[in-house]
């Protein structure tokens, strides 16, 4: 691969609407032309059934025998993109026992995948400390052990049909605050973080989920820095979890909308996070047809400046590649 290839298989963004033209030009909209790794499909991205929704992820295929990555957050419940999934999820699932979780998922997999979509931003691993939190409607558990065991559950429910994400490393529960709008902190130190939220986390990655998705959270005793763009975080999930597969932040738009000064330039946020260790870099707020081939370009300058090491842009181009190469219809 080239370096402008590399660079623009590093980055899943979006742009509105279902017209399959200017899906395609958004999806080769990288440096010298080169396609993007991958598309999350937002509320206008989705059609009216599933069979129309085939034909605008056909559009952002632009090589069949190497497809992108086509995301959606289908949790159920509270985070739902598909009008036609009534299953339950979130806080509904909380009650129930890991076999009825297992069939949930499974079903809804079916239902992603009926779309074309390959990857389900769909299983929230986070514990909360406070069921009046922004994200325990949202969460498979209330407490680590029953959130593991329903957590594992749902991977089991989408293996094979399709990617399965834990989200949202290292825990958002520890957090308060919605980080759509802020950077939610805690003191939490490694130890307690590892009796508790790590759990699910750990769980979810034994049991064989190829993504891990890094929230905009800092565990200020680990790292002041987010944990989307932590080293320290990538490292623990590589080297203390034992995560192989794909890492990739939360929607990077959001550090944006934290309000934060020095994340107020979403380009270089992505430089910063295929820095830090992330795999792919995912926008959405503020995301326009040229939003990913700037980010890409900016990547590419990175580089050849010295910014990036070339081996970790390499590392991250190869991470993506095994989840795309594994998608790749059989010969």
């Amino acid at each position: 691969m080239s370096l402008a290839q590399q660079a623009s298989s590093v980055i899943m963004g979006t742009v509105p609407g279902t017209d399959p033209a200017a899906l395609r030009a958004f999806m080769t909209s990288g440096p010298e032309g080169a396609s993007l790794g991958g598309f999350i499909l937002m509320g206008s991205n989705v059609a009216a059934d599933a069979a129309q929704e085939k034909a605008v992820t056909d559009a952002l295929v632009i090589d069949p025998a190497l497809p992108p990555l086509i995301a959606i957050d289908q949790e159920g419940g509270y985070v739902s993109r598909l009008p036609w999934d009534t299953l339950p999820g979130g806080r509904r699932l909380q009650s129930a026992d890991p076999a009825q979780v297992q069939q949930v998922f499974a079903q809804r997999a079916a239902l992603v995948a009926a779309t074309g979509a390959n990857l389900n931003f769909g299983i929230v691993a986070d514990v909360p400390a406070n069921p009046q939190s922004f994200i325990a409607p949202r969460a498979l558990g209330t407490d680590p052990a029953s959130s593991s065991a329903r957590v594992v559950a749902a991977v089991e429910g989408e293996k094979g049909v399709v990617l399965s994400t834990l989200k949202h490393f290292p825990g958002h529960g520890a957090t308060p605050g919605d980080s759509h709008v802020s950077i939610p902190s805690t003191p939490m130190g490694l130890d307690e973080w590892r009796a508790g939220p790590a759990a699910p986390f750990a769980a979810g990655i034994d049991a064989g989920a190829e993504v891990l998705m890094f929230g905009h959270l800092a565990y200020t005793a680990v790292d002041a820095a987010p944990a989307s763009l932590s080293p320290r975080w990538h490292e623990i999930a590589r080297n203390d979890l034992g995560f192989t597969g794909l890492m990739v932040t939360d929607d990077i738009g959001m550090l944006t909308s934290s309000g934060v000064a020095a994340y107020r330039d979403p380009v270089a946020d992505a430089v910063a996070a295929l820095a830090a260790g992330n795999d792919m870099v995912l926008m959405i707020a503020g995301s326009d047809a040229r939003t990913a081939g700037r980010m890409a370009q900016a990547i590419v300058t990175a580089v050849q400046d010295g910014t990036l090491p070339a081996e970790r842009l390499q590392d991250a181009a190869e991470h993506v590649m095994a989840q795309r190469m594994a998608l790749r219809p059989a010969q």
